[in-house]
């Protein structure tokens, strides 16, 4: 056959119409070959092979519950740590030698409130117990008696703070003195109100910046903050050390407006928290009345009343402190609180 001879047939076979024919579906076939080849095109050309929509991506329920964090997960996925002052060591709840051992400077006892919250809960990461008798605000930042910060002990792994702080601030043991051994015509007792005023006012400053630097160091921490037991329960006679009714009922309200100044802080500073979107929380937990029936003096105390060292001429440490019954009903406390948590969301 010679070259261009069966284009001449194939016009004889299928005549003119025929071939026209032919050429038009060849041209359509050239056409939907590409559309095949093209999803989208096909589907916006005929309507077919579109691709289905993807269902809404749901949390599935078991997960998302598995991923909330409770009260009590939050404390205890690190570690535990407890700081303050004589409140929180344990002093006047001395019931061992070791207690009492004189090397034992920061006074750390073994029936302080810390024991039992340590052994209530396990912690991830463990606890240590850092509180130390007579520490003020500054003495958790710099440390006492040779002991490192306390504030050195919190990082990034801590979960639980337990705190009390402030007492040692506003100078509480040496206004006690001075209600105790005061002469009976004098009024050196309610006449300590002007320097307990200024005291207070600079705990308002001291505390939150001592809140600030906790949270800082232990951003995923709930921080607790514990305010003051009432030590007195306001009746003639009770303890019999030489403080009048009157005395002991100004005595408690100083207790209470020192507790109101910490859960204020403690307020502030867990808003602060929220308003940064972090992880910790800081939380107070009123002690106000929770001697309430076993103040000092009363028939089953829960505070120590006036111990006093002759030789010295001296009151002791333990004098006005928790008894053990006392650090138990503090660890009740904070016991409950661990569980209850800050009222909010934790992350």
């Amino acid at each position: 056959m010679t070259p261009g001879s069966w284009p001449r047939r194939l016009r004889e076979r299928l005549g003119e119409r025929g071939l026209a024919v032919l050429v038009l579906v060849g041209l359509l076939a050239l056409a939907v070959v590409p559309l095949v080849a093209m999803p989208a095109a096909r589907c916006k050309t005929f309507g077919s092979g579109c691709p289905r929509p993807k269902p809404p991506v749901r949390a599935d329920p078991v997960v998302a519950k598995a991923q909330q964090v409770t009260a009590l997960q939050a404390a205890t996925r690190g570690s535990y740590v407890a700081l303050g002052d004589s409140y929180s060591a344990g002093v006047g709840a001395e019931t061992t030698v070791a207690d009492r051992n004189p090397l034992n400077r920061c006074r750390r006892t073994s029936k302080a409130y810390y024991h039992e919250v340590s052994t209530a809960f396990r912690f991830a990461k463990g606890s240590s117990f850092w509180a130390c008798s007579g520490a003020t605000t500054n003495d958790v930042l710099k440390g006492r008696y040779g002991e490192p910060p306390q504030l050195g002990r919190v990082n990034a792994d801590t979960s639980l703070v337990t705190i009390s702080i402030g007492g040692n601030d506003i100078g509480f043991s040496k206004v006690l003195g001075g209600c105790v051994m005061h002469l009976p015509w004098s009024h050196s007792c309610t006449d300590q109100g002007a320097d307990i005023a200024g005291r207070m006012a600079k705990l308002r400053r001291d505390l939150p910046a001592l809140l600030e630097k906790i949270t800082d160091r232990a951003p995923s921490a709930r921080v607790i903050v514990m305010g003051y037991p009432k030590a007195f329960s306001e009746v003639t006679g009770v303890g019999g050390d030489n403080i009048t009714v009157a005395d002991q009922r100004w005595l408690n309200a100083r207790a209470y407006e020192l507790g109101q100044l910490v859960r204020q802080s403690a307020v502030e500073a867990d808003a602060r928290i929220v308003a940064r979107h972090g992880r910790g929380s800081v939380e107070f937990v009123d002690a106000y009345s929770a001697f309430a029936g076993h103040e000092a003096g009363s028939a089953d105390p829960y505070m120590n009343g006036l111990a006093l060292n002759l030789s010295a001429l001296e009151a002791e440490p333990r004098s006005f402190h928790p008894t053990a019954a006392g650090q138990h009903a503090l660890a009740q406390l904070f016991l409950a609180q661990i569980q209850k948590g800050p009222g909010r969301p934790l992350s």
